[in-house]
């Protein structure tokens, strides 16, 4: 790691115990970004796409119930890059309460985030509080929190495999001092007048922050989250329909070697590109998945109707099921407010048209799950 124009490196301490630690240089890049053919190409169709997914969002009547979903796969993808260990159907068990392990909770709690975070954009700008508080709500009875929830580090921290030092890190954020100097600058540029582009300014965004690294842990899932509360913020989204996580999954390895590039060689522009491929294709698979779940909608609503008196009961049940599609009668009927024996014919009804599927095992406490929609959330999980 040499110094350029994304920063230098800065020696603390002396001795054996002296170590290197990266100073970000401050947004925008000096010199500024340049844009080649490909670059611009891929700017015009991330965003392009992303605005065929805001209109979607925008006339499709229960786009709310699809939008929860989402960031319940976001949470999970973007919990499963950090290592955690669960799947979409752990989530949204119905008996998580009974069973959840310290896994689902990391995803529990990233959903719990996003929302208080969304909500809290309401309030504040964009900002290092905002930050912190959805950090601790990130935190909350999980691992990691007794690292200072909610407040930035106060000790070095560093980046390796298990059981590396900081003499043998891969990389090493700036110290404590030099880190509430980095965010401080990060927030005043977030907040800035900027001539460059939401997507391209939410790719630098996105950098510094995992760059700085400001929390003992839980800096990867706070940055992908901070992507999309920025283009929230811009006007560029208009909720959190994207779910950029299954991209940086799948291709976990190039997301970090891209962001080492930038600190290595101060190259933000093959980052930059590397960002916006994975906007338009997560913005491309989620508008497809809107559509495909809006036409389930369609037909299994269709289906509901044609069930005649019983079509009420069956109907209320089928609105609860989008929101939650795995389900246990009796937390159902207690949800819905209904009696065990109603709930339960309703679920037989559905059952027979094909749209519950029953789960395995013994007659107490079984679930029935929504096939048809979960089939189309899986993907990537």
């Amino acid at each position: 790691m040499t110094n350029n124009r994304a920063g230098f490196l800065k020696t603390n301490l002396s001795g054996e115990s002296a170590y290197k630690s990266f100073i970000p240089a401050a947004l925008p890049p000096n010199p500024p970004i340049e844009l080649d053919g490909e670059a611009v190409r891929l700017l015009v169709a991330a965003n392009k796409q992303l605005a065929v997914l805001d209109a979607l969002s925008a006339h499709i009547p229960n786009i709310n119930l699809f939008v929860s979903m989402y960031v319940r796969k976001e949470a999970l993808m973007s919990s499963q890059i950090e290592g955690t260990q669960a799947t979409l159907e752990d989530v949204l068990n119905p008996l998580i309460d009974e069973n959840a392990n310290r896994n689902v909770a990391d995803v529990i709690n990233y959903i719990k985030a996003t929302e208080f975070a969304v909500a809290r954009q309401r309030e504040l700008p964009l900002c290092s509080r905002l930050i912190k508080e959805t950090h601790a709500v990130l935190m909350e009875g999980v691992r990691g929190q007794e690292k200072n929830t909610g407040e930035f580090r106060r000790s070095q921290n560093w980046i390796g495999g298990q059981g590396s030092m900081l003499k043998n890190a891969r990389y090493i954020p700036p110290n404590v001092e030099d880190m509430l100097d980095a965010m401080s600058d990060l927030e005043k540029y977030i907040n800035a007048d900027d001539e460059l582009d939401a997507l391209i300014r939410a790719a630098l965004i996105h950098y510094q922050f995992e760059t700085i690294h400001p929390f003992l842990d839980g800096n990867g899932r706070v940055g992908r989250l901070l992507i999309t509360l920025f283009l929230m913020e811009q006007k560029t989204l208009s909720s959190p329909a994207l779910y950029i996580s299954y991209f940086l999954k799948k291709n976990r390895v190039e997301y970090y070697d891209r962001m080492t590039e930038v600190r290595n060689k101060g190259s933000y522009e093959q980052w930059v590109k590397f960002f916006l491929q994975a906007i338009l294709e997560s913005a491309q698979d989620a508008a497809d998945k809107i559509r495909k779940l809006s036409d389930l909608h369609t037909k299994n609503a269709g289906d509901i109707s044609g069930m005649g008196r019983a079509s009420k009961t069956a109907r209320q049940l089928f609105e609860y099921l989008e929101q939650n599609p795995i389900i246990e009668i009796r937390k159902t009927a207690i949800a819905l407010n209904m009696a065990f024996s109603t709930v339960s014919a309703a679920v037989n009804r559905l059952c027979e048209a094909g749209i519950l599927m029953r789960s395995a095992g013994g007659r107490r406490n079984r679930t029935f799950s929504y096939g048809a929609y979960l089939d189309l959330l899986r993907e990537g999980t």
